[in-house]
């Protein structure tokens, strides 16, 4: 499996509602269990810079965290920018 950082600026209207975050979230986590049993959710982070979110999770390839990302824009009213994560020894034996 492949790691993914996923950063998510959200939406006004993400927000606008009390409440309305955590239903699109709790919708978004269901559906990404649903239709991508094989995705783990690794960790989530609220940064409060550029972007509001950063997430990282595994996937079995780019495809799948592609779509991960586009249920994200669509349910969670956010724009992504998804980047495959390298672990550092690996990339280091890439480089040798």
């Amino acid at each position: 499996m492949a790691t993914f950082v996923l950063l998510s600026k959200l939406s006004p209207e993400a927000t606008a509602q009390p409440g309305a975050f955590n239903r699109a979230a709790e919708e978004v986590k269901q559906k990404i269990t649903t239709e991508h049993p094989a995705v783990k959710w690794l960790s989530s982070y609220c940064v409060f810079g550029p972007y509001d979110l950063l997430d990282i999770f595994e996937a079995p390839n780019e495809e799948v965290a592609a779509k991960v990302a586009l249920m994200i824009r669509t349910v969670g009213k956010a724009s992504t920018e998804t980047w495959l994560a390298t672990p550092w020894e690996r990339f280091l034996d890439m480089v040798k």
